[in-house]
């Protein structure tokens, strides 16, 4: 079973950055999109930002221009740069990986990664 592995969360100021990790137990194949979401106490969890396989990103209307995400192709590894965070950012981060091919596709979620920022 493939795992995601997230690091790089944690208790942050306001202002602050914070850059989180997500790299794969196995080499993936046909990767169509790594993701990052989050969820806030209380709240259900919302898609942050998207990279499909072409190079394409997409971000969440709140974090457009403070938040970067971007891979390593060669490490299956997934990032999100985070900057000028707000206390409403606070929430744990979950990666996510969608791929396959017809009648083989896979999706993996990451256990979370605590982000808090308070100061």
């Amino acid at each position: 079973q493939v795992q995601l592995v997230e690091s790089g969360g944690g208790l942050v100021q306001p202002r602050g950055s914070l850059r989180l990790s997500c790299g794969a137990s196995e080499r993936l194949f046909s990767i169509l999109a790594m993701s990052w979401y989050r969820q806030a106490p209380g709240q259900e969890r919302a898609l942050v930002a998207t990279l499909i396989s072409g190079g394409a990103t997409m971000y969440a209307d709140s974090v457009k221009g403070r938040f970067t995400i971007s891979r390593d192709k060669d490490k299956n590894t997934v990032f999100l740069q985070m900057n000028s965070l707000k206390p409403e950012d606070t929430a744990v981060y979950y990666c996510n990986i969608k791929g396959g091919v017809l009648r083989s596709e896979y999706e993996y979620w990451g256990q979370g990664t605590q982000v808090t920022v308070s100061s």
